[in-house]
């Protein structure tokens, strides 16, 4: 295999996937000693799930064996997104020292996800809610889709103190008189990938929708031996399902529906398909039968190779509402706050520039003595197209006071105006809300 140039790699609580795009353009893992076929480098025993553990080993293996990419694209949770990039970031810097670091960047699974699907052009719809059912937690984002843009305007997580398919798991094995232990496991996957399986428990569960409790002690999985029952399927998919509900109830909060994307190694499971398919709708089809544990990583691995964009900036211009003085007399102006496509979820604050420079505001208009109220608006990439966000209230600073004005974008795709003192003084911040994500006619 020739060695790969742009990698992504997708750390998880029980394997890590390196993904890359192999010269016929699909996206595939990376081949490594050690490797699981189709599922990754296991994470190193008494990691408990720590992604800076699992990215450490899997990065310092890839290396050993291929050297040093030149692209690398790390799959975070949507959930702490910042601070998920900054370790991230750390870790491949203290493996590095002080050897040239690759290009690095951080992708929420949500734009992996999405990434995926819009490279396969299967994101048709306007909103997802992209459902990241892991090992530990179950983590929904809900995203809105523009031209050149995936907005994540929501993320609710649910993680139960023994994990999520990792507590199913458990229960599954503990209900059949199994120790949790990793033989046990390997035996339930193996049984779960056996043939009829999966029709098997379809079945019982239809059954027991109609009759509940009747077929409880009907064995509907066998495992190393030991006899999995309806009865004891049922309370570990109930404790499974309460915690994605809740989550998916919590991201929609009365907002249209969106089409659910199932994606993380529980999205495997057939009983908790039926259940997302019954209460919301057939999850959306991965491209090409992916296996949904592998999807984020695949996601990533295209944009690592420069297939596709992430589209996980702003993609329109944000302006604020100033004054100026021309000859004399004063007037009404906007001031280019951040350039379409500047603002990154989670990145760094993006401040008004001029020739290379920021530029200087203040806050107190001549004559003014209280507060005053700032519009923000935003437009497409031609300059057109004007659309409101809110007006802030700003308090009049003291004479001669100025600022830095600038906006950040949260990891939940809220914007914040910034106003940083160029002297002393702590900046302060006033938030305008989620920005709009779709602004007719544009074309960013």
């Amino acid at each position: 295999m020739t060695a790969p140039t742009a990698i992504a790699l997708d750390p998880g609580a029980h394997f890590t996937r390196i993904a890359h795009v192999t010269p016929d353009g699909t996206p595939a893992l990376v081949e490594l000693p050690g490797t699981v076929p189709g599922e990754g480098l296991p994470t190193p025993g008494g990691a408990g799930g720590h992604h800076g553990t699992a990215l450490r080993a899997a990065y310092a293996a890839f290396r050993q064996q291929y050297g040093t990419p030149e692209q690398v694209v790390v799959v975070i949770p949507q959930h702490d997104r910042a601070e998920q990039a900054r370790r991230a970031t750390d870790v491949l810097a203290a493996l590095h020292g002080t050897d040239p670091m690759p290009r690095l960047r951080a992708l929420g699974t949500p734009h992996a996800v999405l990434a995926l699907l819009r490279h396969a052009g299967a994101a048709t719809g306007a909103r997802y809610a992209v459902c990241d059912l892991g090992a530990t937690a179950a983590e929904v984002s809900l995203c809105t889709l523009a031209p050149g843009s995936v907005a994540v305007t929501a993320t609710a997580r649910h993680a139960p103190g023994d994990g999520l398919a990792a507590g199913f798991d458990a229960a599954l094995l503990t209900g059949a008189g199994l120790p949790d232990e990793d033989s046990a496991r390997r035996a339930l996957a193996e049984a779960r990938a056996s043939e009829g399986a999966a029709q098997r428990q379809e079945i019982a569960l239809g059954r027991s929708v109609r009759h509940p409790g009747r077929y409880d002690d009907t064995v509907v999985l066998e495992v190393a031996g030991h006899g999995v029952t309806l009865g004891v399927l049922r309370r570990a998919l109930d404790r499974l399902t309460t915690g994605l509900d809740a989550a998916l109830d919590r991201v929609a909060d009365g907002q249209p529906a969106a089409h659910v994307i199932a994606v993380g190694g529980a999205a495997r499971s057939g009983p908790l398909r039926r259940h997302l398919t019954q209460r919301r709708g057939a999850p959306v089809p991965l491209p090409g039968g992916t296996d949904p544990a592998l999807a984020a990583a695949f996601g990533a691995a295209l944009v690592a190779a420069g297939r596709i964009d992430p589209a996980d900036r702003y993609p329109y211009a944000v302006f604020v509402g100033t004054h100026c003085t021309v000859g004399g007399t004063p007037r009404a102006d906007d001031l280019l706050i951040s350039p379409a496509g500047a603002l990154e979820p989670g990145g760094p604050t993006v401040f008004a520039e001029a020739d290379g420079h920021r530029v200087r505001v203040r806050t107190r208009p001549v004559g003014a003595t209280a507060q005053r109220r700032v519009p923000i608006q935003v437009r497409d990439a031609s300059g057109g197209h004007p659309t409101p966000v809110r007006a802030v209230t700003v308090s009049a600073a003291p004479e001669g006071t100025r600022f830095h004005v600038g906006v950040r974008l949260a990891v939940d795709g809220t914007a914040h105006l910034v106003l940083h003192p160029t002297s002393s003084g702590t900046p302060s911040e006033h938030l305008l809300g989620a920005l709009p994500t779709d602004i007719e006619g544009a074309h960013p």
